[in-house]
C-alpha cells in the first residue's frame, strides 16, 4: 500500500483537517493543529508532502520520527 494523494481544507474560522489516500482505496483523515496558525500549519504540511508520497502508510513511526525529526534545520534534511 502507498500513499497517493493528500488533501488539506480549511475549515473556517480557524479548523484544518488532512485527507490520506492510498492506491488500496483507503482514506485516513486527521487534524494537523496549532491553534489559530491553520496557514502556518498549511504551509508546513505542503512542504512535507513530497516526502510523504509514495510511503507506505503502515510504516507509522519512521514516518513520524522523520517528520519530527528531520524535517528543520536540526539533524538536516530528510
Amino acid at each position: 500500500m502507498k500513499i497517493i494523494k493528500i488533501s488539506l481544507y480549511k475549515v473556517p474560522p480557524r479548523w484544518l483537517f488532512l485527507k490520506i489516500d492510498t492506491d488500496e482505496g483507503i482514506s485516513g483523515w486527521g487534524e494537523p493543529v496549532v491553534e489559530g496558525r491553520a496557514e502556518t500549519v498549511k504551509a508546513a504540511v505542503n512542504e512535507l508532502t513530497d516526502y510523504l508520497i509514495g510511503r507506505n502508510p503502515n510504516d507509522i513511526e519512521d514516518i513520524w520520527q522523520t517528520l519530527y525529526r528531520g524535517g528543520f534545520y536540526r539533524g538536516g534534511q530528510f
